[in-house]
């Protein structure tokens, strides 16, 4: 029998980040993580137990909205042996998945047919030292298999720009997947992260998230 998942919240919303952002989408919020960012903005995923929910339950909650994306999200979702069932069983209803990652656990066992959007942890974040390079060869070979991933650097200061910048043109990142530059609210203007891009040249995509701007009251269910 497959072990129940520990879910945050289900909810339905607009997609606020990734190259998807702007489109509507189902978001399945698992609980647990193994970081702790210094800027987390979903500290209750790891902060309560979230509720048990077998594959089925949630599945029944997405047959509610036909065709529409869904995000698996956390937390860490990797961190939860009942994901993949789940991921498979999405997949097989032919839905559009894609899941959210830290970036500090293998990625080997995600099936092609999934967006991933990983995330590359910065200095400032406090949990560089977890980013697990496997991962960002793993995707370059998904990319020229024709997998729509993405990579994500959420940025608290300049100094983490230079940082994420060397790293993306040492790597050579934005010739295999997008690469989005995203900055802490309010440790790093947005502003200033939109200039140091045009000073540096550096082909990456801005990304502001939607969802705060649209609901800037709410921290949950958006």
């Amino acid at each position: 029998m497959t072990e129940p998942l520990r879910v945050s919240e289900l909810f339905y919303s607009i997609q606020g980040e990734s190259t998807r952002a702007g489109l509507p989408c189902l978001f399945i919020r698992l609980a647990g993580c193994n970081l702790r960012c210094t800027y987390c903005d979903a500290r209750y995923t790891w902060e309560e137990t979230g509720t048990p929910m077998e594959a089925a339950e949630i599945l029944a909650w997405v047959d509610e909205y036909p065709e529409v994306m869904v995000e698996i999200t956390g937390g860490e979702p990797l961190t939860q042996a009942g994901l993949f069932p789940l991921i498979q069983a999405l997949i097989d209803a032919g839905r559009p998945v894609l899941l959210e990652t830290n970036g500090s656990l293998p990625l080997c066992g995600v099936p092609e047919g999934v967006g991933i959007i990983m995330d590359i942890k910065c200095p400032d974040s406090g949990m560089a030292a977890h980013n697990l390079p496997d991962n960002c060869v793993l995707l370059r070979e998904r990319s020229r298999r024709g997998c729509r991933d993405e990579i994500k650097f959420v940025l608290s200061s300049e100094a983490d720009f230079h940082w994420a910048r060397e790293m993306v043109e040492r790597e050579q990142l934005t010739s295999s997947v997008p690469i989005l530059f995203s900055p802490v609210h309010p440790r790093l203007a947005p502003a200033v992260l939109a200039q140091l891009l045009l000073d540096h040249r550096l082909q990456v995509r801005l990304q502001l998230q939607l969802h705060t701007l649209l609901w800037p009251d709410r921290t949950r269910g958006v």
